[in-house]
């Protein structure tokens, strides 16, 4: 089986954010990207998927800019990923969701893929739109928010499920086909020291973004408000803190009519 894993540079959660000059964008310097929350469930899920498989293969992928994309695609190898490819974009192609599909659809179309992995969503926009876009540029059948995500040689097909509002769907799909995971069977791996030095020297195939039309345009980028200082309520008994706490949701925060 041939496993595609797309992957995505992300500022590090712990990361203080400020915007550009022009107020429209954060600000990349001196910012640490790392792999997105998802498309780490969605390595471990192609790592386990070729545990499960005998001869399966996992590619990984990334699109953006350097320095970043080249090392969260080292940060898959050392995890088990087989190869890599980046796709040379600007960040505003990586960030856009839409964009960044049509950047990396050339891409895959010159590489063997049976499955399409990617995280549901990326951590930083949140947009959700990657997968769907990338499933409609290949021609083939795409799925979002899937878990338990499984492989079935009798019928050559992938099975799996969805949670909705009202309930949990099961699913099958033929291959090829693209999918959003939510979650894998496991957590995420730690990469081991031997593998850590190995994905150093490991080549990764470098191609250009196709030609595509332009992202779209950011307006403004601005922090959230500071949070004002925490205030303690003092009370006797359980009971009469729970009717400070309401009044005070009422009368100053304006939480309750």
């Amino acid at each position: 089986m041939e496993i595609v894993v797309c992957i995505k540079p992300v500022p590090e959660a712990e990361t203080r954010l400020r915007p550009t000059a022009d107020g429209t964008r954060a600000d990349p310097d001196g910012v640490k990207f790392v792999l997105a929350g998802y498309d780490e469930s969605s390595v471990e899920q192609a790592l386990l998927l070729k545990e499960a498989v005998p001869a399966s293969k996992v590619h990984a992928v990334a699109v953006g800019p350097a320095p970043r994309s080249e090392e969260v695609l080292r940060a898959a190898i050392a995890l088990g990923c087989d190869s890599a490819t980046w796709v040379d974009a600007t960040a505003d192609t990586a960030d856009d969701g839409l964009s960044a599909a049509r950047a990396l659809a050339p891409a895959l179309a010159g590489l063997p893929h049976d499955l399409v992995l990617a995280g549901k969503q990326a951590g930083d926009r949140e947009s959700g739109v990657f997968a769907a876009a990338l499933g409609e540029l290949l021609g083939v059948p795409d799925f979002g928010f899937v878990t338990d995500l499984r492989w079935e040689p009798a019928a050559a097909r992938f099975t799996f499920r969805r949670a909705t509002e009202g309930g949990v769907e099961r699913w099958e799909s033929p291959v090829p086909c693209v999918i959003a995971l939510q979650q894998a069977w496991n957590d995420p791996r730690t990469a081991k020291l031997p593998m850590i030095l190995k994905s150093r020297k490991a080549p990764i195939a470098k191609v250009a973004a196709a030609p595509a039309a332009g992202p779209s345009i950011p307006v403004k980028f601005e922090l959230p408000p500071p949070r004002s200082g925490a205030k303690m309520i003092e009370y006797k008994t359980p009971e009469e803190a729970a009717q400070t706490l309401v009044r005070l949701l009422k009368e100053e925060a304006k939480v309750f009519p």
